[in-house]
């Protein structure tokens, strides 16, 4: 499956979750066999060979992918979720985003010292959420951290960089415009 073919399975909404914002809505890719095989493909063999121990999904949609990742690479699931969602003790990391601020947690032995752990979402934009979830994964002394998207949007100002030493890989690169 080519780049294209995924591409013309994404659904486009403009103006979500606020006016001028246009939201690359991967749920679409998600519903299709042969495009969830794809994406989890693709993201299995970039990391197949990084040993990693724990893949991280970042709520919602990250969960999705980073489930089946973890699965496929023999890996354990952990969920980075908003406040109050987790059952036990969390860990948590505020940030700002492209429209406000947020707050993500985890649980606290989530994550051991040497894991090697392959952080998941669907969507890099600003980099709000991704930084801090690195920030948050990075408190546990991993090993090693990787951070991967399906989509990279490209035009989008980053407003949070990722540490020195993070890998991060997108399957696919996009503008909003």
């Amino acid at each position: 499956m080519t780049d294209q073919q995924l591409i013309d399975n994404l659904r486009i909404v403009p103006d979500f979750p606020l006016k001028g914002i246009q939201f690359f809505d991967v749920t679409t890719l998600f519903k299709d066999p042969a495009c969830m095989e794809e994406v989890v493909s693709r993201i299995c063999n970039l990391y197949k060979d990084k040993g990693v121990t724990k893949v991280v999904g970042i709520e919602s949609r990250g969960f999705i992918a980073a489930a089946a990742v973890a699965c496929r690479l023999g890996a354990g699931f952990v969920p980075i979720r908003k406040p109050g969602k987790l059952p036990a003790q969390t860990v948590s990391e505020s940030y700002a985003k492209e429209y406000g601020t947020d707050t993500i947690e985890i649980h606290s032995d989530a994550i051991s010292p040497g894991d090697v752990v392959l952080i998941h979402d669907d969507i890099l934009a600003t980099g709000g959420t991704a930084g801090a979830a690195v920030s948050l994964v990075r408190k546990f002394s991993p090993a090693a951290v990787y951070l991967n998207f399906i989509i990279d949007i490209t035009d989008v100002p980053r407003t949070a960089g990722f540490p020195a030493g993070v890998q991060v890989d997108s399957l696919l690169s996009l503008s909003e415009n």
